[in-house]
């Protein structure tokens, strides 16, 4: 279990058989929903396929997990998911499980390194700052993930989104202002202050999804990031959710004791079905 945070270290480190009666003459019974339901998920998730994928940039090895449902045919569309700041952890690969078991084949890539998995704040912030203190860096890991998810067999590389979670919705967003070829971006309790400015015509359609009790993401940050969006001409949509913490998606979020984190239900779902609707509309249908 991580130790729990101090709420300088949060600030820090932002950058889921029937019997059968026909031998008497009656027909069988139809399942009851909840049962149908159980089994159909049960089914779902027996067709998700990982397959860990080992990748180098520069001397920096590292290792990603690209995520599909193997019971569907065709390409499809293609979504980068970037980890909070722990690192590749259970998080950020049920996240790709769940864009898999939406019909998306997903990557989550690995922004540190292989066998980088912090357990205590100082060994994020060591890592953050290693990943960003060159943004060079930082794009060329994002762009190395973004590579392995293209040549992906099952993948349409002409439709790629990103999203990312605290940290990595911070380095989504950097993607998206700095002209990176993505359909879409979304950020779920992402650091929305940055060091760059999104060009004007900015290409990807994003939606930010954020707590409306996130310490760390105040009102006066989210209002500064509107005008920068608005100046940029970008197609974004923000939403607060009512009672949302910080990392309010992730489950583990109040383990960590810090107060203004939590995880919260409610936002989870909806900013999930948020960032669907957004896929929907920015991808063809097949």
């Amino acid at each position: 279990m991580k130790k729990p945070l101090t709420a300088a270290a949060v600030v820090l480190g932002l950058l889921g058989p029937l019997w059968c009666a026909c031998a008497q003459g009656k027909a069988p019974a139809k399942p009851a929903p909840k049962a149908a339901e159980a089994k159909a998920t049960a089914a779902k998730a027996a067709n998700i396929k990982t397959q860990d994928v080992e990748y180098k940039v520069g001397q920096a090895v590292l290792l990603g997990q690209l995520v599909w449902d193997e019971s569907q045919t065709g390409k499809r569309p293609g979504v980068l998911v970037v980890h909070e700041w722990w690192g590749l952890n259970a998080h950020a690969k049920n996240q790709a499980a769940r864009l898999a078991k939406a019909g998306y084949v997903a990557f989550a890539l690995d922004m540190y390194g292989k066998g980088k998995l912090a357990q205590h704040p100082k060994d994020a912030q060591a890592f953050v700052a290693e990943a960003t203190a060159d943004p060079a860096t930082a794009k060329a890991r994002f762009v190395a993930g973004l590579a392995q998810l293209k040549k992906a067999p099952q993948v349409d590389p002409s439709q790629l989104a990103a999203i990312g979670y605290c940290f990595g919705g911070a380095v989504v967003l950097d993607m998206a202002r700095s002209g990176e070829e993505l359909a879409a971006v979304v950020s779920f309790h992402g650091a929305l202050g940055s060091k760059l400015t999104a060009i004007k015509g900015i290409k990807p359609r994003i939606l930010v999804a954020t707590g409306a009790d996130d310490p760390m993401i105040g009102p006066e940050l989210v209002e500064k990031f509107r005008q920068e969006m608005t100046a940029a001409a970008a197609r974004f949509e923000i939403i607060s959710y009512p009672g949302a913490k910080h990392s309010f998606t992730n489950p583990d979020a109040d383990k960590a004791g810090v107060p203004g984190l939590g995880y919260n239900a409610a936002a989870d779902q909806g900013s999930w079905e948020a960032m669907l609707k957004v896929f929907a509309d920015v991808f063809p249908k097949r």
